[in-house]
């Protein structure tokens, strides 16, 4: 069986050529060409950041892609669904304000913000998902159906729940509605270590669901309202709201996988993943820790499987950045994603997607 093409340059640059341009030929040398864009809508699904965050995407890469497109005939659009947690970005107006403060604006990206689910996150469409192991219907933003073409641009980190953000969760969780996201959440949900809990209150505040509440200086967790969105594991200052099951997040991982296949089956799509500020943890965090490894390159590909191992072979062959978490946690288990998060195995969303026909596993890595 023929092996799908990812296509990789490194970060290093000349006087002739900067990053943006480089990215122009990455994407053009991997065929998004190929891809009829003729008046067609193009949505170019991107994580905006989280205010306080400073290692998502820089916008310039964006209009980099837009530029393409439009230069193709195409109408690109940037686009992201609402979140669950209390944030920049759990309604369209404070999710717009979000990604203007952090650069994605019009002017700078030239093309618009679209929030794919609409004002409060209930703007969605259900898609069938055909082979679905756990989702039936899977409730994606109703912007993101309406265009005719995906893109994904990628910044490709750390996940506390599934592994790693790549192309795959970018797409999947990225895509779902609120209701959507909770859907997918809904087996993983996090509980309290009370000896470790020091009551600070610190999970409650980010709590979009009202769940947790502190009495006698400990907090607890109503599983009847949790969401499962995991957003308390990562403000924990005493790491004491422990992730979920191994099986709860492999079902969030495969829930993933399906979400992912209900956006892309039948339609023109095409991937970009950054390796570059490889942080820890989301970029829905309202803050980053420091990059576990140092930056790599730039990848693209049509098979978003292939591109996610490619991307996530590239880091486990990377030293773990003096003082960064991967160090701190060590390499036992020569997985530099399970060093950071244990709980969780990023393999099962690949191969559950494979198991779907979403991609291959093997790869062929074609550097330009």
């Amino acid at each position: 069986m023929e092996k799908s093409k990812v296509y990789f340059t490194d970060m290093h640059v000349t006087s002739r050529e900067n990053l943006q341009q480089k990215l122009t030929r990455l994407i053009k040398t991997a065929g998004i060409d190929q891809i009829d864009f003729e008046r067609k809508f193009a949505a170019i699904k991107i994580h905006f950041g989280e205010l306080g965050n400073l290692a998502y995407l820089r916008p310039n890469y964006s209009k980099t892609v837009a530029d393409v497109i439009k230069s193709l005939g195409g109408k690109p659009f940037l686009t992201d669904c609402n979140t669950l947690y209390v944030g920049g970005r759990k309604n369209a107006l404070d999710h717009i304000d979000t990604a203007y403060v952090n650069g994605y604006s019009p002017f700078s990206t030239g093309c618009h913000v679209i929030i794919a689910d609409g004002l409060k996150g209930t703007d969605e469409q259900l898609v069938p998902v055909q082979g679905g192991e756990y989702v039936k219907e899977a409730k994606i933003g109703r912007a993101i159906m309406d265009a005719d073409i995906v893109i994904s641009l990628s910044h490709f980190k750390g996940h506390e729940l599934v592994g790693f953000g790549g192309a795959l969760k970018n797409i999947g969780m990225g895509c779902g509605s609120r209701a959507g996201k909770m859907e997918m959440h809904s087996n993983g949900k996090p509980s309290v270590n009370q000896q470790s809990c020091v009551g600070c209150g610190s999970c409650a505040k980010v709590c979009g669901q009202s769940a947790i509440t502190i009495t006698d200086k400990k907090a607890s967790i109503n599983h009847n309202l949790c969401a499962g969105c995991g957003r308390c594991i990562g403000v924990c200052p005493m790491d004491a709201v422990m992730p979920a099951s191994d099986e709860s997040n492999d079902i969030l991982n495969k829930k993933m996988a399906e979400y992912a296949y209900a956006v892309l089956n039948g339609r023109p799509h095409f991937h970009i993943s950054l390796v570059i500020d490889v942080s820890p943890f989301c970029d829905c965090h309202a803050e980053n820790d420091i990059p576990i490894v140092s930056d790599i390159g730039m990848f693209a590909s049509f098979d978003p499987v292939a591109l996610d191992v490619a991307c996530a072979d590239a880091v486990n062959r990377q030293p773990a950045i003096s003082g960064s978490l991967l160090e701190k946690n060590g390499h036992s288990h020569k997985d530099h994603f399970m060093d950071v998060s244990p709980e969780t195995d990023w393999t099962v969303a690949i191969d559950h997607a494979v198991k779907l026909g979403l991609g291959k596993k093997d790869y062929e890595l074609i550097r330009i």
